[in-house]
């Protein structure tokens, strides 16, 4: 079995518009299929009004500080005040401003920039910048917090609440898409089971997922989803946060990166699959497949669900009616026992599914 990768079985849904690709790649190299299916898209820098209304509010008059959140999104921000016309002027400001950076990324894109950090957090945590901010003072200050599409509400209220003028510089704005049709199917693949993990990088994506399923009906059937069989990952606690206040648990990597949230994924569906000896053999289930002896079966959906179902309470008989609720849109008996039979073809035919008369099936489980 060595030679199956981790992720092999598993379908996971992707719904972010930035860096989709980057942690795409990276679940398909651990042998998962990936849907994609963006909840939000990017306007543009350049076609940002908002951002360039900021940008002018910031050069109207001296800075005291400037909170830089991301690399890529601190770069952005230059790149379109060069496009319009105010490159210079936004260096000339910020070189005259303490400069905090978040992490390492953004103290790179500092000082490619020609600029100096004046403090970055070991922690690269936006709890720590803020908490350096006000035990140094800010009462009377002029602070801008350079965002990268989400907001940072506790973060700018707080230096507010000690007496900063606070401009928050929205660095790429997030919106709905323009075709719904991709998520909307994400969002159908979550609900019938054959999307088993769906992994978030940013709060706007889950918030948009979560208003479409509201839209249409299907929140306590998402919310159900992600709170039993379907693995909801996120980033970081931010990103988290639209579902954490609907209940869900999710599962967060140590350090808010694309690779080490594409490890969470995996480490959590390899966790979570179930393994038993049944009839003599070792089995493994996988997403919509199973390994039976080290050796790969693809299993079809309704006799997957069936043998998920079983193995949900090995060895106990399961009912041919609580079989035919497993069933992908339900069914009759007689659907209960082609799926069986097909199940059985599956895992290589012998023993592993019993036939109790009259009362159901139950997997052979080995003492």
């Amino acid at each position: 079995m060595s030679d199956v990768l981790p992720l092999a079985g598993f379908v996971v849904g992707i719904t972010a518009a930035r860096r989709a690709d980057e942690l795409g790649a990276l679940l398909v190299r651990k042998g998962a299929s990936v849907r994609y299916g963006p909840a939000i898209r990017i306007v543009p820098l350049t076609d940002d009004t908002e951002l360039h209304a900021a940008t002018t509010r910031l050069l109207s008059s001296p800075v005291d500080a400037v909170v830089a959140t991301t690399g890529i999104g601190f770069r952005g921000w230059l790149e379109a005040a060069e496009g319009w016309g105010l490159g210079d002027s936004l260096l000339s400001r910020l070189s005259s401003a303490s400069l905090l950076a978040r992490g390492p990324k953004v103290t790179g894109a500092l000082r490619a920039a020609g600029l100096s950090e004046s403090y970055s957090p070991t922690s690269e945590s936006n709890a720590e910048l803020l908490q350096h901010l006000l035990a140094s003072g800010v009462s009377g200050m002029r602070i801008a917090v350079q965002l990268h599409g989400e907001p940072l509400p506790y973060f700018v209220d707080a230096l507010r609440d000690a007496g900063a003028e606070v401009i928050e510089i929205s660095v790429y704005r997030w919106v709905s898409p323009v075709d719904p049709g991709p998520v909307d199917r994400l969002l159908d693949g979550v609900l019938d089971g054959s999307i088993h993990a769906l992994p978030f990088t940013s709060a706007p994506a889950a918030a948009s997922l979560i208003a479409l399923a509201r839209r249409t009906g299907r929140l306590p059937g998402l919310v159900s989803a992600l709170s039993g069989p379907v693995v909801a990952a996120c980033v970081g606690p931010i990103t988290a946060g639209p579902l954490a206040a609907l209940g869900v648990p999710t599962v967060q990597p140590q350090r808010a990166r694309i690779g080490a949230l594409a490890r969470t994924v995996s480490e959590t569906l390899v966790a979570r699959s179930p393994r038993l000896r049944a009839g003599g053999r070792s089995i493994e289930l996988r997403g919509q497949a199973a390994i039976v002896d080290g050796e790969w079966r693809e299993v079809a959906p309704a006799p997957m669900a069936l043998l998920r179902a079983l193995a949900a309470s090995p060895g106990r008989v399961v009912s041919r009616r609580e079989l035919i609720s497993a069933l992908p849109g339900g069914g009759e008996e007689h659907a209960v026992e082609t799926a069986i039979g097909r199940l059985r073809t599956s895992l290589g035919g012998g023993k592993v599914v019993q036939t109790v008369v009259k009362r159901g099936y139950r997997l052979a489980v080995d003492a």
